[in-house]
């Protein structure tokens, strides 16, 4: 690997500890404000929590991303990771706006539905109009159909959709944080695989945040992520897997099939919220109306313990991602 490891652990690292460090500051403000998830009705915990998760999740990628903007600036870092990164981010930098604007406009959507509960189609709304600024940046979808209009269509249907996978699977201790910690590191492995340092960095670097909010949720939790932070993993997730050239004809053998690895990666949000849209549906039942019926209710109906249902379904994740390296 050509690129310099040194800034992949930065970026990991740093989102880590920017993210764990500013946590404990995000759940005093959220205690102090009122901003917690009281018990109540398929709730889990017996006490006010704080859902100041997603609010330092954001925070460890904002502060990272600012302070490696301003080392490329003023050459703090190898000459080589300078030249690269400089290069990755004049070149990208429309798009990076967009995606780090939806990101907050995300988690933004997610707070005030936090503090708030907003309607269905108002959510629905603010997520459309981030998915829609983020296919007109640049950041679509193709699939080897030469349309604009596809692009544009399967980009946001894919955002919508994996957006509001992980927002569903927000319903146990560690389960989004986990899925999307496990999905952003696979993406970053094919990405660095292929030379795709800037891509790699970003995945790494929502990884890093990830992994820093984990430990004060799970096993168990004394913050939640909300729905400021759910939208938030799923956002990111849906973005950092259009991103790879997972097919590129510049590979040896490059198979076609390798356009599906984020379908493998994401297996097992996808599938849930397919199960239960499903059921939703079959029942007569509105599909954004949450109920017991995900995967991991139904691991736990079945005898395993909650941490058990989460780790198994960590498992799943993972493997699905392991998949991917077939082709």
């Amino acid at each position: 690997m050509s690129f310099p490891g040194n800034i992949y652990l930065l970026s990991f690292v740093g989102a880590l500890l920017a993210t764990a460090g500013s946590l404990p500051l995000w759940r005093a403000w959220c205690e102090r404000t009122g901003h917690v998830d009281d018990p109540g009705h398929r709730k889990i915990h017996h006490t006010p929590v704080p859902l100041a998760g997603g609010l330092a999740v954001f925070t460890g990628l904002a502060l990272v991303v600012l302070g490696g903007v301003a080392a490329v600036g003023l050459e703090l870092l190898h000459p080589d990771a300078v030249d690269r990164l400089g290069y990755g981010l004049g070149k990208r930098a429309p798009q990076l706006v967009a995606i780090f604007g939806g990101a907050f406009g995300m988690v933004l959507l997610g707070w005030w539905d936090d503090r708030h509960e907003l309607r269905p189609a108002v959510k629905f709304a603010g997520q459309l109009a981030v998915a829609l600024l983020v296919a007109a940046s640049g950041v679509r979808i193709t699939l080897f159909v030469p349309s604009l209009l596809f692009s544009y269509v399967t980009t946001v249907l894919w955002i919508l959709t994996v957006t509001n996978a992980l927002n569903f699977n927000d319903n146990m201790n560690g389960l989004c944080g986990g899925l999307g910690l496990i999905g952003t590191g696979w993406i970053a492995w094919h990405a660095a695989a292929h030379g795709q340092y800037l891509v790699a960095s970003l995945a790494l670097l929502a990884a890093g945040a990830l992994a820093g909010f984990l430990p004060f949720n799970f096993p168990r939790a004394s913050v939640f992520l909300g729905d400021a932070g759910s939208h938030l993993v799923g956002y990111l997730l849906a973005v950092l897997a259009i991103l790879p050239h997972f097919y590129s004809t510049r590979q040896e053998e490059p198979s076609r099939l390798a356009v599906l690895n984020p379908l493998l990666i994401l297996a097992v949000p996808l599938l849930d919220l397919a199960s239960v849209v499903w059921l939703r549906t079959r029942a007569r039942r509105p599909f954004w109306i949450g109920d017991t019926n995900h995967f991991s209710h139904r691991l736990v109906r079945a005898g395993l313990s909650k941490q058990q249902a989460v780790l198994v379904l960590w498992l799943v994740a993972f493997f699905g991602g392991a998949v991917t390296l077939a082709w």
